[in-house]
């Protein structure tokens, strides 16, 4: 027996999708959407024209990435994360800007336990990883 079977848990971020609800993924990323629209820092950097677009890219790719639908590939191919952001300048204050508004989103949406411990994780990461602007 492994300790995680001991333990009972099998979650992985690639199982957060069946764990969580794809509903559920896209009622998070709604609720972040509805803060970034109101965010003097992180809300420029959304296409002011395409907030309907931008939400379904999100949540699409979040859904994939997390073991749901392959909608995200099917539609956009490689993530390509970095170069999707290039454009924008990203730094520590974005980040954690980005991380605080989808932190209150997940809460919002009743996420919580071990789901949430590892989105924050995750989205930990990747925010990071977007940075592109030194400090």
């Amino acid at each position: 027996m492994t300790i995680r079977a001991w333990v009972g848990s099998m979650l992985s971020i690639d199982t957060l999708a069946a764990e969580v609800g794809e509903e559920t993924l896209r009622a998070m990323v709604r609720g972040f959407y509805d803060r970034v629209r109101e965010d003097p820092l992180i809300g420029p950097m959304y296409p002011q024209d395409d907030w309907i677009g931008a939400e379904k890219r999100l949540a699409d790719f979040l859904i994939y990435r997390f073991g749901g639908s392959s909608a995200y590939l099917d539609e956009r191919g490689h993530p390509r994360l970095r170069m999707r952001h290039m454009s924008f300048a990203i730094g520590v204050a974005e980040r954690d800007r980005w991380l605080a508004l989808m932190d209150a989103a997940m809460r919002e949406t009743g996420i919580s336990g071990e789901p949430a411990d590892l989105l924050s994780v995750f989205f930990a990461q990747v925010a990071d990883m977007m940075r592109n602007r030194p400090e």
